[in-house]
């Protein structure tokens, strides 16, 4: 092992300990505590984001994944990923310093940002950071003055009108300008090693990597005509980060594609599509309804190996000499963070609507709950991605018991503070903890973390077996792919046996 990570930076778990009892012994804890109060904190499988990484070398074995920082810039995530390998693609000075500081050489980081401060530019070419990200004319003209020895990646722009998160707005260079931008690195002696691009995030369709690896093709081609090595080619991000992530048509006409509209269904339909497509109420409890959501979701993994891996065979066969390397951020991180938080306020609203009470004999209501946190914290997801948080109670209640209708608000005083509404949730109280799963992505950031302002405590675990396998850097046995999606143990099934489904796994040293 490199030593990045240490047994003492995670709580060490035995087989078979989910993270529904890490969680029940934490949030326990935190509701006894006389001092230092806890309203919210996260559990993070990081033996989770060891088998992400394995599975993503299985499905894509000529990929080398490097991790966004902004994505989650957590200790605990930048030292297993940097325990198992992998290079860093950094945002800004921040980032760059954060990895470096936990001893990642700069030749496995990419400065990968459109708009570039040339402060940083300086400081990137101080620590030696040469590969560095340009897609215009002016970011171009700010590294040939501040750091002339960079080693260049044209991004390009890629079709993602069917992303969820669309990036080509400040992202890539059409193909139109790509020569002229060729040209003048030519001109000025600087050296174009390779091409990038990134289809978005939340992507349905995975032949947008097929059409983009075309492209880059294309890009390749020009640069060899003008006289550039290039031998790096970037295939971005895009990964779904949820396990078990299956598209599913069959069961919900009404959404009709991933991305803001099925999410415009979940959050504004509630009223009216949820009324007709997804409520139902179980015959053997007439009161009680049942929730049945299915959401359109990226395509799986394997999906997204076999379009890349064909248009890689096709345009970048093997042995060509270009190094194809991924910028995952989702992928690894998404589904290894689940938060606990707990609820600070709770009133009853009444609803007018005029003819209800004397059909039911009472004024209907909903109650509105008041978490610790909100949009402007670890719910960001809810303005900036359009997600739908699906809380999971603590407590667990009886079949009998009744549901209400119910929201889930932040603590700002701010009528977009809204986290979820439209949940139909037992009674709780002020203190009860509410459990979210699916929330390492975009929740813990570089700035509150330098700053020492981190208000969400991180509680990282491991199981034994998936430690065992990390330092011998070995695959363990394939899972079963419908276990997957149902996978809670922090072991998430690492049952090593005498048969691995690959030899040790080698990663270069570096990407120069």
């Amino acid at each position: 092992m490199a030593g990045y990570l240490n047994e003492t930076d995670f709580v060490m778990v035995e087989e078979g300990f989910s993270t529904q009892d890490l969680l029940e012994e934490l949030t326990l804890g935190a509701s006894q505590a006389t001092k230092d109060e806890v309203a919210a904190f996260f559990v993070a499988d990081l033996g989770a984001v060891v088998r992400k990484h394995f599975c993503f070398l299985k499905c894509l074995p000529r990929v080398r994944p490097f991790y966004a920082v902004k994505c989650n810039s957590s200790s605990g995530v930048l030292k297993v990923l940097a325990e198992l390998g992998l290079g860093f693609s950094c945002a800004n000075k921040a980032e760059m310093e954060l990895v470096q500081h936990i001893g990642v050489p700069a030749s496995k980081i990419i400065y990968a940002s459109p708009c570039k401060q040339i402060a940083q530019i300086k400081y990137a070419a101080k620590h030696g950071v040469r590969l560095l990200s340009f897609d215009n004319e002016m970011e171009l003209a700010k590294v040939v003055k501040s750091h002339p020895s960079a080693k260049m990646v044209l991004s390009i722009a890629t079709d993602d009108s069917h992303s969820l998160s669309r990036l080509n707005l400040k992202f890539g260079a059409s193909l139109k300008s790509c020569r002229h931008l060729l040209e003048n690195a030519k001109r000025d002696h600087v050296e174009v090693v390779g091409v990038s691009f990134h289809i978005g995030s939340g992507c349905p369709d995975p032949q947008a990597f097929a059409k983009s690896i075309s492209d880059a093709r294309l890009v390749f081609e020009m640069g060899a005509e003008l006289g550039h090595r290039m031998h790096i080619l970037d295939l971005g991000g895009g990964f779904p980060g949820v396990e078990g992530a299956k598209m599913r048509f069959d069961e919900l006409s009404a959404v009709t594609s991933w991305g803001l509209s099925s999410c415009q269904v979940i959050l504004h339909g509630i009223k009216e599509a949820f009324k007709k497509y997804i409520w139902s109420r179980s015959k053997s409890s007439a009161s009680t309804p049942h929730f049945k959501c299915v959401i359109v979701s990226p395509p799986p993994y394997y999906q997204i190996a076999s379009v890349i891996n064909s248009a890689l065979d096709l345009y970048f066969p093997e042995g060509c000499g270009v190094d194809i390397l991924a910028k995952l951020g989702r992928y690894y991180v998404t589904s290894a963070f689940t938060l606990a938080v707990s609820i600070i306020g709770k009133k009853e609203v009444l609803l007018d609507q005029p003819g209800r009470e004397e059909d039911t004999g009472s004024a209907p209501k909903t109650i509105v709950y008041h978490l610790h946190e909100g949009v402007y914290g670890i719910f960001n997801s809810v303005l900036f991605d359009n997600t739908c948080p699906t809380p999971i109670s603590q407590k667990k209640p009886s079949t009998e018991q009744p549901v209400y209708s119910s929201s889930l608000w932040g603590p700002v005083v701010d009528g977009c503070d809204c986290v979820a509404e439209g949940l139909w949730l037992p009674q709780l109280h002020v203190g009860d903890w509410l459990v979210f799963e699916n929330m390492g992505a975009y929740t813990v950031g570089v700035g509150s973390l330098l700053r020492g302002a981190q208000t969400c405590r991180i509680t990282y675990a491991m199981s034994r077996v998936a430690w065992e396998a990390l330092r011998g850097q070995l695959l363990p046995a394939e899972q079963d792919e419908d276990a997957e999606g149902m996978c809670k143990p922090l072991s998430c099934g690492w049952e090593i046996t005498d048969t691995l489904c690959m030899g040790p796994v080698f990663t270069p040293a570096s990407i120069m």
